[in-house]
């Protein structure tokens, strides 16, 4: 039986199996093998996979797909990314200073700023946000099920709450809230899956604390509710500074940890976060790959 060789990191909380491309070669359904391995109860559990691949006479050293757990392709994952270059330094694979890696959603540079140990911090450039509709994508204003979209606000069940509608590699919604007594979870769900957003949405409840930092609460596309996220964390920091309700350099505070978030002048998004090393296995192809 084919075993596929994987490595578990998190980041902050939001946890990543890595694998490599070659890896998976046998593997004929990435989806259903994503599920499988990312099922919390029968699998090895986490809120994704990141695929890495060599690249040579490219503008990029390697290539990172996200798989979420629901077995969906994102467009990018800030701590998944980490996680994946986290693995390439830990493995002897790259030792160099710095990394550019190919996503979904562009070229990302990675900074490695220490390592102790299993524990890895870098400083990454995101590239910079969008604010098109046609860019997130967002097909605007409209009711869908209990959730009304109007003049940026966002009404669930009869609370009015101000949004914020951005791209930042991922399509993100941005929600501004005063405190998290209300169930966010069931808005996150609304948001996700709502018609205005044609390839779903990642959902981010976002509470200012003063002009320097943010408290959010996560529902991500296609992995739910996630203990921290650098795409959510990153879209926090550029919506609270674009709505003037923060500086553009925070710290967001996520249930798993704290993000430092800089949105330059220049418009170049950077998030400086960690990536840990927690254990390795192997899973076996196609027995237990989707048998829920």
């Amino acid at each position: 039986m084919h075993k596929v060789p994987f490595q578990k990191f998190h980041g902050f909380g939001n946890d990543y199996i890595v694998v490599t491309a070659g890896d998976l070669a046998g593997v004929s359904d990435i989806g259903a093998f994503t599920r499988a391995l990312c099922d919390r109860n029968a699998g090895a559990g986490s809120d994704g996979i990141a695929i890495l691949e060599s690249l040579e006479g490219s503008d990029a050293d390697y290539s990172c797909r996200i798989i979420n757990s629901d077995g969906s392709e994102a467009g990018f994952s800030g701590n998944g990314t980490r996680c994946a270059v986290a693995f390439l330094y830990r493995e002897g694979i790259w030792d160099k200073p710095s990394l550019r890696l190919k996503t979904k959603s562009g070229v990302k540079k990675y900074e490695l700023l220490e390592a102790a140990g299993d524990l890895y911090w870098y400083l990454a450039e995101l590239g910079k946000p969008l604010f098109e509709a046609a860019d997130i994508p967002f097909l605007g204003s409209d009711a869908a099920g209990d959730v009304e979209f109007e003049d940026g606000q966002v009404v669930f069940e009869d609370q009015a709450f101000e949004t914020c509608i951005l791209n930042v590699g991922n399509p993100v919604c941005a929600v501004f809230v005063d405190d998290f007594d209300f169930e966010w979870r069931l808005l996150g769900v609304e948001l996700e899956n709502h018609q205005c957003f044609p390839e779903r949405t990642n959902v981010v409840f976002v509470k200012v604390l003063n002009e320097s930092a943010v408290e959010i609460r996560i529902w991500e596309r296609g992995a739910g509710e996630t203990l921290s996220s650098g795409t959510c964390s990153i879209a926090a920091a550029v919506a609270s500074a674009h709505t003037a309700r923060t500086r553009r350099e925070v710290d967001v505070h996520a249930e798993g940890g704290t993000t430092r978030a800089v949105w330059r002048d220049d418009g170049e998004m950077l998030i400086t976060g960690s990536a840990q090393y927690i254990y390795s296995g192997e899973w076996p192809v196609g027995e237990f790959d989707d048998a829920k």
